[in-house]
């Protein structure tokens, strides 16, 4: 038994990360996240010079794309569970791509709403199964850094995303643009093509009778939610990054600097990412968990007494690596609480929670700044980030301890 216990555990050492299958759901990630970030930087200017449309109208075309995706996110785990991840995985991925050239088709403002209020039921659907799928080619040792080098993919998608944007409009026109990052989305789903998806049969206890009606069971995994909750309390403090940090900078007359924070951001995540990843696997989440919270209000704060390019760029190194270490480390955390046949269902359920902080924590964000100010904004938003450390202590890190294997 020791010795069939030894040649397991040689051979899961043996497995390596970097596998083809690997690679090419880091790629896939990448392209979905360069069209969904290049997206969201040009629409508004789409919006008010072509369409002829307001700033309202440009928030209510992002805000639809969003509003769809959490509306479905809850039922993609359920989706995925039916269909199986292969043919999820495929249909929705080639659903995003036709939808991606509709855009060229666009010639009002309410064909742009509604293209975009449906293009997001398949991004969700999408961004769930990628993860169940990516987590079957990651040897069982190296979870904690095997997602956090696909959470990387999508941290360069919000870099490359909207730098090939910006750059490309300068030049030529927006239905190239358009043309172009279609092209992206179509290269993203020849990787999904050429992946071989993995199913597993349903638990022994599934009810093999088709089920008349949908339970609680079919869109929520109870498991993931303490750790769902506290991703829900982080994209709330992290919105006031994504979508206030741009304003700020601009009522700091900073407006040019802000264009590298997101690349200051991206690299202090990848400089950390090795070894991040190797100590969750290590050590356990806790270890990184708790000095990523730190580093993130630290970068919050630093953030609130803006006044010159530098102090920008020193917080983006800290949220860097705060924010950068803890979003891979709860969706890990998700995924190895539950057995491989509900993963699609975790993972909806986290993204759900975690899609609900980021749009709730735009709105009220908004809100702090017009009866404070930004300052005060940033500041409330550390202190959050620190109570929720606390929370992450005594509802998920004093509990039942993460599972490492696959059940």
């Amino acid at each position: 038994m020791n010795q069939q216990s030894e040649h397991l555990n040689a051979a899961e050492k043996a497995q390596p990360l970097w596998n083809r299958a690997f690679l090419l759901c880091l790629c896939n990630n990448l392209f979905l996240f360069i069209y969904y970030f290049a997206m969201l930087s040009v629409l508004p200017i789409y919006i008010l010079q072509d369409l002829g449309g307001t700033v309202k109208e440009a928030g209510l075309a992002l805000t639809l794309f969003l509003l769809s995706s959490i509306a479905i996110r809850p039922f993609s785990g359920l989706i995925v569970e039916r269909l199986g991840k292969k043919r999820s995985l495929r249909g929705a991925g080639l659903l995003f791509v036709l939808f991606a050239f509709s855009y060229l088709l666009i010639d009002s403002l309410w064909s742009l709403l509604i293209v975009r209020f449906l293009h997001g039921f398949w991004f969700s659907i999408l961004t769930t199964v990628n993860v169940p799928v990516v987590n079957d080619f990651i040897p069982e040792r190296r979870k904690g850094e095997g997602m956090g080098y696909f959470v990387m993919s999508t941290n360069l998608g919000m870099v490359f995303g909207p730098l090939i944007a910006l750059t490309v409009i300068q030049f030529t026109s927006f239905n190239t643009l358009f043309a172009l990052l279609s092209i992206v989305t179509c290269i993203g789903y020849v990787f999904c093509l050429t992946l071989n998806v993995k199913e597993y049969p349903q638990s022994a206890t599934a009810d093999d009778a088709p089920k008349r009606s949908i339970g609680w069971q079919d869109i929520i995994e109870v498991n993931v939610l303490p750790i769902s909750m506290i991703a829900l309390l982080v994209a709330f403090a992290y919105s006031s990054i994504t979508s206030f940090i741009t304003a700020f900078a601009d009522s700091q007359h900073l407006l040019s600097a802000a264009s590298l924070f997101f690349i200051v951001f991206a690299v202090s995540m990848i400089a950390v990412r090795p070894w991040v990843g190797k100590w969750y696997d290590r050590k356990g989440p806790s270890s990184v968990i708790y000095p990523s919270f730190i580093s993130f209000a630290i970068g919050l704060v630093i953030v609130s007494f803006m006044d010159n390019q530098w102090v920008l760029w020193l917080s983006a190194v800290f949220i860097g690596m705060g924010y950068g270490s803890l979003f891979p480390c709860m969706q890990t955390m998700a995924i190895q609480t539950v057995s491989r046949q509900r993963l699609g269902h975790a993972i909806s359920t986290f993204f759900a929670l975690f899609d609900i902080g980021l749009a709730l924590g735009s709105v009220v964000m908004g809100l702090l700044i017009a009866f404070f100010d930004y300052q005060f904004t940033y500041l409330s938003c550390a202190v959050l980030v620190i109570i929720t450390l606390f929370l992450y202590r005594a509802c998920v890190a004093l509990k039942k301890p993460v599972q490492t294997s696959v059940q």
